[in-house]
């Protein structure tokens, strides 16, 4: 009976009777040849071709039967690479290690054994595949498309060409560099820029000719927008922690600025409030205002159909004659400027309209 060697090593199955005087030499390349199926394996691809057969050899040493197999060669081209026979039944890793013949490359190599699925191995990946065997049909299948593992390390650079879910948190000590959308999905989606650490943090859009950011200035507890890369340094508007805006150059306005109107009918007006009011009193009234600022002003819309006398409170610089013509009955605008914080005699100027009404 003749020797086969129909297994997926394509060693020598000696048939009953046969090697007589050879049987230990036979065992021993068998031996050696399963060695070489857990080993590594280099094979050239003919210059530029575009097809390639790796026929693992029965009963001698073949490149091919390597359960890493490299391959090699200078392509212009695609090159589908055809692992035979197939009825082979085997796990490879497949290296595509090839190099660009011309200067519009480098180029996929296509790994197939029959009609069935194939699998494209890009210029310097590595690919885990197993072939199915099947005969005519046989396929080429990724061992690794949905790989499922409880801790992954990557020392290097990952690179990721689909998708990417991330059902826990994710922890990166480095830098993390996208080449497209970011997406945040969820009922609450949320961003946290920072550890709750003593540090400025900050977001920096990198321009081609200026850069800005967003950050916190943690000394500052300020989150500021500006100019630049360092956060704190031009600064253009800063918020602190309470909720005061500090703008630091010119406010330009494209459309209009429309303020408050806080109504206030008894004539103290609180400028933490608001800038803008309107009052129309019921009765006798001093004109108050509290906790202004410096360089704060607004308006006041005053409606006296009651005719009530006006006074003016001590920290408030008024025309004597413009205070007495408020208590004609009619609707006035007073304009008003702080120049010190309030408290200060005669601090805060008001001008008066003639009765509009």
């Amino acid at each position: 009976m003749a020797s086969t060697y129909v297994n997926d090593l394509r060693l020598n199955e000696l048939g009953t009777g046969d090697g007589s005087g050879t049987w230990g030499t036979t065992t021993n390349t068998n031996l050696e040849l399963i060695g070489e199926a857990l080993s590594f394996g280099t094979e050239a691809i003919s210059t530029n071709a575009n097809t390639h057969t790796s026929t693992i050899a029965d009963g001698s040493t073949d490149p091919a039967r390597s359960m890493y197999i490299k391959y090699t060669g200078a392509l212009d081209s695609d090159c589908t690479i055809t692992i035979a026979p197939n009825t082979l039944s085997r796990v490879h890793f497949i290296e595509n290690a090839t190099t660009d013949s011309g200067s519009s490359g480098p180029y996929n190599i296509i790994i197939s054994q029959g009609s069935g699925a194939n699998i494209t191995i890009p210029n310097g990946d590595t690919k885990v595949v197993y072939l199915d065997g099947a005969g005519s049909g046989a396929a080429v299948v990724d061992a690794f498309a949905s790989l499922s593992t409880v801790d992954l390390k990557v020392q290097d650079d990952l690179t990721v060409t689909d998708d990417a879910a991330v059902g826990g948190a994710l922890t990166v000590t480095g830098l993390i560099t996208g080449n497209a959308n970011l997406t945040l999905g969820g009922t609450t989606p949320t961003l946290t820029i920072g550890d709750a650490g003593a540090e400025d943090t900050k977001l920096v859009f990198d321009g081609n000719a200026q850069d800005f950011y967003v950050g916190l200035d943690d000394s500052a507890d300020d989150l500021v927008i500006g100019k630049g890369s360092t956060v704190g340094t031009t600064p253009a508007l800063s918020i602190d922690e309470n909720l005061l805006v500090t703008v630091s150059d010119d406010v330009k306005v494209a459309g209009r600025s429309i303020g408050t109107i806080t109504t206030d009918n008894d004539g103290s007006f609180d400028l933490a409030v608001s800038n803008d009011f309107k009052c129309t009193p019921s009765g006798d009234f001093t004109l108050t205002f509290t906790n202004g600022d410096a360089g704060q002003s607004g308006n006041i819309f005053l409606i006296n159909s009651g005719g009530h006398t006006v006074s003016a409170h001590a920290d408030v610089a008024i025309n004597a004659t413009a205070l007495t013509a408020l208590a004609t009955a009619g609707t006035y605008h007073l304009a008003y400027f702080c120049s010190v914080d309030s408290g200060t005699a005669n601090t805060i100027a008001v001008s008066v309209s003639g009765a509009l009404t």
